[in-house]
């Protein structure tokens, strides 16, 4: 244990490293107190559950849009400059939130125009974070930062909801102004940021063939493909947490703070899993580990959608959030050793288009089947089907179910969208 410890604080002896995960932390918990507050405020506005699937869709047709542009550009510029960019129009897209509360502005489309421009930045965010974090630490040590940067998140997942939850207590006005203070913190620490310079870049011509070089790259690596694929139509069918409002209103019947108590909860269980991680990562049976996460967020998920106990709820949150953890643990490391830095970001776009997917325009198909069937009969319907796409993934991907351990780094080689 002493000899973990110790290879995991050397990680953390890289100062770019350091403030890379800090600002990461702090834009995290700012974008997760956000959620709290527009959910609840919208559905306070509207009463209605297609809203909240609004929400999720307005981040993600800009996000699947943008997505494959951005990665190409993460290839070609300084990635720390696009992620610091994009941590600045977060701060923008807080203090117009605050306008549009402060000027009661009782209408929630001018709130999907300010989730909107977020998806925009995420869209960029996306590709260079996680395209950037191998040029922050030497190879040998990339998998704990992985563990690291995934506890970073998660423990702003864990933080934020309740935070929000609690501070909008304080009216949604005074959450939009904390949101901002954040986001600029961070957006102040990427400046400080100083990586290894990329790799040289191939300056092939920009056309169809080098934007879609990304998705030809996934394509043909089969347990990449496999790894999110499976997190597309796991999380997409199995997403029950736009309908925590609901949840939090209409079934257990907890206010705003109790909403924030729930959002926390997948990040509580996802918190304690990295950590576990970063501590042992997985060493063996990578695929078996992988499918048995996804297969423990559709149970977790069922037995949310069942429950009408608060305690139990919370305890399935938990659950999930662990088993979301170990399948985004695998599915980034996969796709990470795999590709050469030279086509990094794009790799990483493709990657994102399939996250952003499953979480944005998952809660949208929350919200609309919700509006149909109404909010638990949407989540049980959700989870079965996640469960059902766990044993098909199976028999579609045997060899990602057969990995045993996870590849060594890519060599870096020549962009395969040269050739074309």
């Amino acid at each position: 244990m002493s000899q973990l410890r110790r290879r995991t604080s050397e990680v953390l002896r890289h100062p770019a490293l350091v403030r890379y995960l800090t600002a990461r932390l702090l834009a995290t918990l700012a974008a997760q107190i956000q959620t709290v507050a527009v959910g609840w405020q919208v559905y306070e506005i509207t009463r209605d559950p297609l809203d909240l699937g609004l929400i999720g869709l307005s981040q993600f047709l800009p996000f699947v849009v943008l997505i494959l542009p951005a990665g190409q550009i993460a290839d070609r510029y300084d990635r720390r400059n696009i992620v610091m960019g994009c941590y600045a129009t977060e701060t923008f897209c807080a203090l117009l939130l605050l306008a549009f509360t402060v000027y009661r502005i009782h209408d929630p489309w001018p709130v999907f125009a300010a989730m909107t421009l977020l998806g925009c930045a995420r869209a960029f965010s996306m590709p260079s974070g996680q395209a950037l974090l191998p040029n922050l630490v030497p190879p040998e040590q990339f998998n704990r930062a992985v563990a690291l940067n995934s506890s970073v998140f998660q423990i702003s997942t864990v933080a934020g909801p309740a935070v929000g939850g609690v501070i909008y207590l304080g009216g949604p006005a005074f959450v939009y102004g904390c949101v901002g203070v954040l986001a600029a913190t961070a957006t102040l620490l990427m400046l400080r940021v100083r990586a290894r310079q990329q790799q040289a870049q191939i300056r092939e011509p920009t056309n169809l063939a080098t934007l879609l070089s990304g998705l030809k790259f996934v394509r043909s690596k089969p347990t990449v493909f496999g790894a999110i694929s499976l997190d597309l139509f796991a999380v997409l069918f199995g997403g029950a947490t736009a309908l925590l409002p609901i949840y939090a209103s209409d079934v257990l019947h907890i206010g705003p703070a109790g909403l924030g108590v729930l959002r926390t909860a997948p990040g509580i269980g996802a918190s304690l899993c990295a950590i576990w991680l970063a501590f042992s990562p997985i060493g063996r049976n990578v695929g078996r580990w992988m499918f048995g996460g996804v297969f423990a967020y559709g149970v977790a998920t069922l037995v949310f959608g069942l429950s009408t106990s608060f305690w139990l709820s919370l305890l399935a949150l938990i659950v999930l959030g662990a088993g979301d953890m170990v399948s985004v643990y695998v599915r980034h490391l996969l796709v990470q050793l795999e590709t050469p830095d030279t086509i990094r970001g794009r790799v990483s776009a493709v990657s994102a288009v399939f996250i952003g997917a499953s979480n944005e325009l998952g809660e949208f198909e929350s919200g609309l089947t919700a509006r149909w069937w109404g909010a638990v009969r949407s989540v049980v319907i959700g989870a079965i089907a996640t469960l059902v796409v766990t044993g098909l993934w199976v028999r579609l991907f045997p060899v990602l179910w057969k990995m045993d351990r996870f590849p060594p780094p890519a060599a870096p080689k020549p962009d395969p969208a040269a050739s074309t």
